[in-house]
């Protein structure tokens, strides 16, 4: 107990709290981000109805607008879609969908762009060369155009009964394989810069090994523009799950996320029922945008050159 009080004010105290508590920016940000999160993993008991329970629904409230506007119903703040399933629920759930698909995506190409980059770095020769020439040809294409030819070709090769089931994991593999190369590139251009350092030096004369010299040692003094691309690449991974799922390609219509109800809010607009595209995403929207002020505030806060 004594330990955690410590390491609280240490934290407390330290140069990244104070910069954080005094920027506007990265408070909204990261409450705005609590508050997602939060209503993401307590979705089945925040929402006030399981839109996946057909018994739950009743086609007599379908297409029902916003309480606050005439013929709204106070149980359906944001409205209803063609189904009458109460449009604040579904968003619930499907900012779960969104944020897991993100994460997980994320977390998928930092693991192969950091360790890609590393081995780049510290080998060099014919290695780093292959390597960055594939570098290369992914940056000649949309980061969009990649992901959809890899969720293309995953739809195509896997039988049909089971796409449904692995559906996310395709999306999942499809925007981590397709983002990447970022990552790569600055841990490569990091790590041949700290492999030259004494430090480094000292560990190959005790006889370290190479694995041990990369992971142990080059690795941590990676970790912080990594820590930065990562967190501004979730909102990119949103952004493009969601594009997927407007595109009709993205998760099945059993697990909608955000982009897959603004697709069939688009369906509707020009009938009037503006309320089951807008809201989503706005809520995409808002989403995006903190992710984006939090990370602004990360990059500057650990790049030496601004200190």
């Amino acid at each position: 107990m004594a330990a955690l009080l410590a390491f609280l004010q240490r934290a407390r105290n330290s140069d990244l709290s104070y910069s954080f508590l005094r920027s506007p920016e990265a408070l909204i940000g990261a409450a705005v981000l609590a508050l997602y999160a939060m209503f993401a993993l307590f979705a089945p008991w925040l929402a006030t109805q399981d839109p996946f329970d057909p018994a739950a629904l009743n086609l007599m409230d379908a297409r029902m607008p916003p309480a606050w506007l005439e013929g709204g119903a106070p149980m359906y703040w944001f409205g209803t879609d063609g189904q009458g399933r109460d449009l604040l629920s579904v968003m619930l759930y499907g900012l779960r969908v969104s944020l897991i698909v993100a994460i997980t995506a994320t977390v998928l190409s930092m693991v192969i762009g950091v360790t890609l980059g590393l081995f780049s770095g510290y080998a060099g020769g014919r290695l780093d060369n292959f390597i960055m020439r594939v570098a290369d040809v992914q940056l000649s294409f949309p980061t969009i155009l990649v992901a959809l030819l890899i969720d293309g070709l995953a739809r195509t090769v896997l039988p049909k009964e089971i796409q449904e089931q692995v559906a996310i994991w395709v999306v999942v593999a499809a925007i981590g394989l397709s983002n990447w190369v970022q990552y790569a590139r600055t841990v490569r251009g990091v790590t041949m810069v700290e492999q030259s350092k004494d430090y480094v030096n000292a560990a190959r004369l005790i006889g370290l090994g190479k694995w041990r010299i990369l992971f142990c040692h080059v690795l941590p003094n990676v970790l912080n523009p990594v820590l930065v691309i990562a967190t501004l690449s979730i909102g990119m991974a949103i952004l493009t799950e969601a594009t997927l799922s407007f595109l009709g390609l993205g998760v099945p219509p059993t697990s909608p996320s955000l982009g897959t109800l603004i697709r069939l809010g688009n369906e509707v607009l020009f009938a009037g029922e503006w309320w089951v595209t807008v809201m989503p995403g706005v809520c995409l929207m808002v989403l995006v945008l903190a992710i984006n002020l939090f990370g602004d505030w990360l990059r500057d806060v650990l790049n030496p050159r601004l200190k």
